[in-house]
């Protein structure tokens, strides 16, 4: 049996509807954490009470509350008692850097070859296309929490740590209150850790 080639009018539709639904979406950036600790610091609490405070020179505006929260519930959680600003035994200050940008494109822009010929049973066209039909990459923010636990009588760190989401801003844990229950997890995960680690947290 003899196949003809298709006319371009029948493969466009075709190779769009593929170029459409081939791509899937990216799996979203793991947040990366890095931790110092002062020896002395036991891998075990009750550890005392501790305020949250924004770090020297770092506005307490809204912006920074829902990461004061989101640390002082994981602070609660693996032993520290909640204290007042301007009280406790110790306290943890905190530090907020959030960015946003766009991304260019990668890959080669729209191209379209044809070709023709001419045979026994007729002409056939050839169609090559490159399309990529994504739109622009989506907008980008970057968060990073930074956390420092100081004695608060002698000013003396005993723990440190930072965290940093890479995040399309379209992605619900883009959001500040989500983006900061996961940054603080990812923080404290398995407190106080090992000094001087740096560890991915997968994010879900």
């Amino acid at each position: 049996m003899i196949q003809f080639p298709l006319r371009p009018a029948a493969l466009l539709p075709a190779l769009l509807a593929a170029s459409l639904t081939a791509g899937c979406a990216p799996s979203l950036q793991p947040i990366e954490v890095t931790r110092f600790h002062a020896p002395e610091l036991a891998p075990q609490g009750p550890y005392g009470s501790i305020a949250v405070e924004p770090a020297p020179g770092t506005e307490d505006s809204l912006a920074l509350a829902p990461y004061r929260d989101a640390v002082m519930a994981e602070l609660a959680q693996i032993g520290f008692t909640p204290a007042a600003a301007g009280q406790g035994e110790r306290v943890a200050e905190i530090r907020l850097d959030r960015s946003t940008w766009q991304p260019g494109r990668d890959g080669s822009p729209v191209s379209v070859g044809v070709g023709g010929s001419t045979g026994s049973y007729g002409s056939g066209v050839g169609v090559g296309l490159g399309i990529d039909l994504s739109g622009p990459p989506p907008e980008q923010v970057s968060t990073q929490v930074s956390v420092v636990i100081r004695d608060r009588s002698s000013g003396q760190s005993v723990w440190e740590g930072r965290a940093e989401q890479v995040i399309p801003t379209n992605q619900d844990l883009a959001q500040p209150a989500a983006s900061a229950r996961k940054l603080a997890q990812a923080l404290f995960v398995d407190f106080p850790g090992e000094n001087g680690e740096t560890y991915d947290v997968k994010q879900k």
